[in-house]
């Protein structure tokens, strides 16, 4: 067993200048032929007896699973002072959001058929473990009856800090932590003109993965007038670090750009020695100076940059990779669709070049108003006086054609554009994941056993 380690930062030189921080963005460019695919999915775990969330600690847990997968598996342990919070094994990892949502980072992997198995072997482990407890995990993108005071706190120090902070800049911040969950897919580029042409692409066209993969219509046991109320919450989070970011359709956008506007979302923490420090609302480019109030003096390393790239939130997301994040977590076979549906559109430069044919002459205002009307109205949504299911059968189209030009097959000898099937028969017929759950609440009568029981892996 092991403990998160601390030692590796310690020992980490200061960042000397501004231009490293674009650098290290930089330094993510590889050619083609190592481009990878890294699938992550959240799900809420849940008590079979009284359909109430896993509490973090107990007999029936988060953590008595996290140990049960660990002993059964051999999934490498790591620890937050004395808490269990995360696992590792194989390049991959098993980490925990604030609310007890558990999520598979699934190792950077060549094609969706070597995804989709991590995903089968991942979710075959997790209920194993369950079941003899009675307990099981649901995909969907927002907890369909738990209030927040119902939702467990995983006790990790920069989650506390988020908890004292997310009420003073928005109104939703804390269900986005605990009442969310969803699938993002992680994708590489070549050069900075390629960064800029798939994260220009994926973000226009981003809302059009929320209709798609909306799945979150219920809240505290009822309707809540959205398709995507995960995607709603994002909304009203904190607006220094969310939304469709304006800038990166702007002449000269690149990793410069990119970590200037890095240097202007506030901090959260300073971790050192094993511990967080509270910087909540302060800033890094105080923290170059060695000026940052909550660590005068202290010089930030280049992993301190790391951490705080991860503090923000757009709908697409640069680190050394681009990160998709506009769908709602769902099923095995929507989890697989989703980097399906990227992969076939931005690993391939026809299909990456069609589809910003599509969306290159969309405004600002087009961008933002196509965010909000994904969240509220799903497939029944228009952008640009286009109908969802034109434009989406059209995207699809794209991914597809990609997909099948990269020639991924497996040993029956289908390539990976199966994987599009459960999106494809939305963008025919419009009727998203979410219409189906409604329907289904309405058919039991309010009644969301039927629902888990359903949907539940």
């Amino acid at each position: 067993m092991t403990q998160l380690d601390a030692s590796t930062r310690a020992n980490l030189p200061p960042i000397e200048n501004r231009a490293e921080l674009a650098e290290y963005l930089a330094s993510g460019c590889k050619p083609s032929d190592q481009w990878r695919i890294g699938t992550e999915h959240e799900k809420f775990g849940f008590l079979w007896d009284s359909l109430k969330p896993l509490p973090f600690a107990g007999e029936r847990s988060i953590e008595a699973i996290l140990h049960g997968l660990s002993d059964q598996f051999g999934w490498q342990p790591l620890y937050e002072g004395d808490h269990l919070v995360a696992l590792k094994k194989a390049g991959a990892s098993i980490t925990l959001e604030p609310g007890g949502q558990f999520e598979l980072s699934g190792a950077p992997l060549e094609t969706i058929h070597e995804t989709c198995n991590e995903v089968h072997t991942h979710l075959a482990e997790v209920k194993a473990v369950c079941e003899p407890m009675g307990a099981a995990f649901i995909g969907l993108g927002a907890a369909p009856d738990w209030t927040r005071a119902d939702m467990p706190k995983v006790p990790k120090g920069r989650y506390t800090i988020m908890r004292e902070y997310m009420p003073k800049v928005g109104n939703l911040g804390l269900d986005m932590m605990h009442r969310t969950a969803t699938v993002q897919v992680n994708l590489d580029f070549s050069t900075e003109a390629d960064m800029v042409a798939k994260f220009r692409t994926s973000l226009a066209l981003q809302p059009l993965a929320t209709a798609l993969f909306a799945n979150s219509p219920l809240t505290e046991g009822k309707p809540n007038g959205f398709k995507s109320w995960r995607a709603h919450i994002w909304t009203d989070t904190d607006p220094n670090r969310t939304g469709m970011l304006d800038f990166v359709f702007e002449e000269g956008f690149g990793f410069e750009r990119y970590a200037e506007y890095m240097l202007d979302v506030p901090m959260y923490f300073v971790w050192r020695d094993g511990a967080y420090t509270d910087a909540a609302g302060l800033s890094f480019r105080d923290f170059l100076d060695g000026k940052l109030p909550a660590a005068p003096g202290v010089l930030p390393t280049i992993e301190d940059w790391t951490d705080h790239l991860s503090t923000a939130f757009p709908e697409v997301r640069l680190k050394t990779f681009l990160e998709m994040r506009g769908a709602d977590s769902g099923s095995w076979g929507r989890i697989c669709a989703l980097p399906a549906f990227w992969v076939g559109l931005l690993y391939d430069e026809q299909s990456l070049a069609a589809a910003w044919d599509l969306v290159k002459d969309w405004t600002p205002e087009t961008r933002a108003q196509f965010r909000i009307d994904a969240a509220r109205h799903g497939m029944q949504a228009e952008v640009a006086g286009m109908k969802l299911t034109e434009l989406a059968g059209e995207v699809l189209r794209l991914s597809a054609e990609g997909l099948r030009r990269r020639g991924h097959l497996d040993r029956s000898g289908m390539d990976e554009s199966g994987f599009l099937a459960p999106i494809q028969e939305i963008a025919r017929t419009g009727k998203s994941f979410a219409c189906t759950m409604l329907e289904e609440f309405a058919a039991a009568d309010g009644d969301l056993r039927p629902i888990f029981k359903r949907h539940a892996f």
